[in-house]
């Protein structure tokens, strides 16, 4: 039987839908599969010839499969994976794995769709009433609103450093209304991070308005975002040897669910943990210390992260051995005059458009010295129309936005500014809540 343990405590194991309500492990710690299915050769092979649902179920069912029957996770999969996933070749051996095809234009899609669907599925049975805790630092906010939006029994409230998001990205979550609340709130990503992490170690708050969480903590969300992985490898050429990939991090819950796929068995040569100059985890990797410290405001804003809460995670695949967790990865990381550079580059040498985050990951492969018969695979986690700002002024052109993004932009906005302190922030929502009834 699956089971799932916090990385404080890997001895003890719940049951899927206790992780996945309870988002973060009563000690503090991040909810991990105790053990991790094998997918073997023939179950690899058979990915090549599958479609990204397919591939998806395959890949999530052992982990599912004790609490879904198996038409279940298959029309879950259907239903949460019905957009494209594109792997792009750019030249010989290099690829862009493109994730931003969902509704909000973002990877984030892959985890918010699937943890959306299951959850509704778990708070039908309870009949219990559920509030789905969240922080963004840009793109995590929309694809949780657009999963949750109208859902059963379950409100979200999602929490953005105010001023910190791009306008594109804030209209996603604050213009839906109905059971999605926006918080502005006054300070970093991190402090909204910590009123999350802080919400939930009240435990009479937490049984009161029965919270959980949307982002990367929960393990219902990192889940899914293993399966792109295995896609990507599936698209290549046959004979290939085991592909680099380069993953743009902040919170690294998406480098995380690479090193996931790695332990069920796909073939990997190296990951690259790039990262704009809030470099606490390329600075651990280079034999540093991992030492948290306030994030700095950068072009790619999703990943201004100070103290990435999967590190836990990461180390915890390792048995907390630092030295082995330095060598499945290597880190680097870039200031925007390069990333500016890089979405520059990519289009001159490519004709191929990104947006700041994927252009960070494009400057971790390319920098990196790598063995000529890998192939090299950067993740591209958001449509460059998000971030006109940028992409638009290095390119000289108007990028199109998607009807999907233009509709969001057309809508009132509905915000409640707040200050980083956690008593103000529970009266501001327990007040939303209580209107709610």
């Amino acid at each position: 039987e699956m089971k799932f343990a916090s990385t404080r405590n890997p001895g003890r194991g719940v049951d899927l839908s206790l992780a996945v309500m309870q988002g973060l492990a009563p000690d503090g710690g991040l909810f991990m599969p105790q053990e991790f299915p094998l997918l073997t050769e023939r179950d690899l092979a058979s990915l090549r010839k599958s479609s990204f649902a397919e591939c998806a179920e395959r890949v999530l069912s052992p982990f599912l499969v004790d609490s879904f029957s198996k038409d279940e996770i298959s029309s879950l999969c259907a239903d949460a994976f019905c957009f494209d996933c594109p792997v792009i070749e750019l030249e010989d051996s290099l690829y862009a794995l493109e994730l931003f095809h969902g509704p909000t234009l973002a990877f984030k899609d892959f985890g918010a769709r699937f943890m959306a669907r299951i959850m509704a599925r778990m708070v039908a049975e309870t009949a219990a009433r559920a509030t789905v805790l969240v922080a963004t630092s840009g793109d995590t906010g929309g694809a949780v609103a657009d999963g949750f939006y109208q859902v059963p029994g379950i409100d979200v409230i999602v929490l953005y450093p105010k001023g910190r998001v791009s306008e594109r990205q804030e209209a996603q979550f604050t213009t839906l209304g109905e059971n999605v609340h926006a918080f502005a709130i006054d300070g970093s990503f991190d402090d909204c991070q910590r009123l999350v992490k802080e919400s939930f170690l009240d435990s009479h708050f937490r049984a009161e308005w029965g919270l959980t969480s949307a982002n990367s903590i929960n393990i219902a969300r990192l889940l899914p975002q293993s399966t792109y992985y295995f896609w990507a490898w599936s698209r290549l050429p046959g004979n290939s040897q085991p592909p680099i990939f380069s993953v743009p991090s902040g919170n690294f819950g998406n480098l995380t669910a690479g090193l996931f796929a790695q332990r069920m068995g796909l073939p990997v040569r190296r990951f690259i943990a790039s990262t704009n100059v809030n470099d606490v985890v390329p600075e651990f990797l280079l034999g540093g210390k991992f030492s948290p410290r306030p994030s700095l405001q950068t072009i790619s804003n999703a990943m201004d992260v100070g103290n990435p809460s999967n590190f836990e995670r990461m180390l915890a695949l390792f048995n907390g051995d630092e030295t082995l967790l330095r060598s499945a990865l290597l880190g680097k990381s870039f200031p925007d005059e390069k990333t500016e550079n890089a979405i520059g580059e990519l289009y001159q040498k490519y004709r191929y458009v990104a947006d700041p985050h994927s252009a960070v990951a494009y400057l971790g492969i390319r920098d990196c010295f790598a063995p000529e018969l890998s192939p090299k695979i950067f993740l591209c986690t958001a449509h460059p129309s998000k971030f006109p700002e940028v992409t638009e002024k290095v390119l000289r052109q108007r990028i199109d936005i998607p009807r999907s993004l233009q509709t969001r932009l057309e809508g009132p906005k509905v915000v409640s500014d707040c200050s980083s302190d956690l008593k103000t922030f529970r009266q501001r929502v327990e007040g939303v809540l209580e209107r709610k009834g």
